[in-house]
């Protein structure tokens, strides 16, 4: 049996980690002298309204070598052969940090071993290969072909998002290369994606609605009118938008999974309330 370990920001809903024995280590965020466990003391409902509210954005940080090795070694004490997943490491330091902890649990464990990968994705693009990893697990592959299942999802992956404001985004630093974007009008509404692991521009709307349909628009150019994908919606205090935008998309393509879910608050962060997303792979 091979296991499954990946971090908060994959923002996979509980009940779906419950289910697949997914292991989770959390991210940080530091809010004034507070250090809060993400999706274990700050919560995405409470955190979002207080976003809204606030005039000094809290800061992020990736879970250390120390968090990993814990994580990883909870798994150990079920599984000899491990999984483990982290978001882009062009984004975060989280892969470093993971790598650190295999290396540690070697000397620890040396009967235990882990594959380590890169998504080079965030957001649910990131939680797809977590829980396609697990399933394959699940279904009695072996390590290779667990970390292979993880890879081959993480590559097809595409995530796109649109939110309110780019404030977010820039106050945490995040901005990557969508820079320009921030001498836009206020009521333009960017399109955010990744590209080669690092956040881009893909478009710009002047309404919620122009952005929803841009977005399937790029949708239907990555996979084509009418594929069969798998897709996850996110958003931050935002659902009955994400339901539209899931409308929207059922609409136009042949969805085989379909999820809604809550941006894990370390991402929400760099997002802000109103954030939408689409996050999906061609399946077949």
């Amino acid at each position: 049996m091979v296991g499954v370990l990946t971090d908060t920001t994959a923002s996979i809903p509980e009940e779906l980690v419950q289910r697949l024995g997914i292991e989770l280590v959390p991210y940080y965020i530091h809010r004034g002298l507070e250090t809060l466990r993400d999706m274990v003391d700050v919560r995405p409902v409470e955190f979002a309204a207080w976003l809204q509210e606030t005039t000094q954005l809290p800061t992020t940080a990736n879970p250390a070598p120390g968090d990993y090795l814990q994580g990883l070694l909870t798994l150990a004490g079920r599984v000899k052969k491990i999984v483990a997943l982290t978001m882009t490491s062009k984004g975060s330091g989280a892969y470093q940090s993971c790598r650190a902890a295999v290396a540690m649990l070697k000397e620890q464990a040396p009967d235990v071993q882990v594959e380590l990968v890169d998504t080079l994705q965030v957001a649910m693009s990131h939680g797809w290969a977590a829980i396609e990893a697990a399933r394959a697990a699940l279904e009695g592959l072996g390590l290779e072909d667990v970390a292979q299942r993880a890879r081959e999802v993480a590559q097809r992956g595409t995530m796109i998002q649109t939110a309110d404001t780019l404030r977010y985004l820039h106050m945490g630093g995040r901005i990557g290369k969508a820079q320009h974007l921030l001498g836009s009008l206020l009521n333009i509404k960017p399109l955010i994606g990744m590209a080669d692991g690092e956040i881009v521009a893909v478009g710009t709307a002047r309404s919620r609605l122009k952005a929803y349909r841009g977005m399937v628009r790029l949708m239907q150019q990555k996979a084509g009118e009418g594929a069969r994908i798998k897709v996850a919606f996110t958003h931050v205090a935002a659902r009955e938008q994400a339901d539209k935008l899931r409308e929207m998309v059922a609409e136009r393509f042949e969805c085989v999974e379909t999820i809604v879910t809550d941006l894990s608050p370390a991402l929400a962060v760099h997002s802000g309330p109103g954030t939408v997303g689409v996050n999906f792979f061609p399946c077949g």
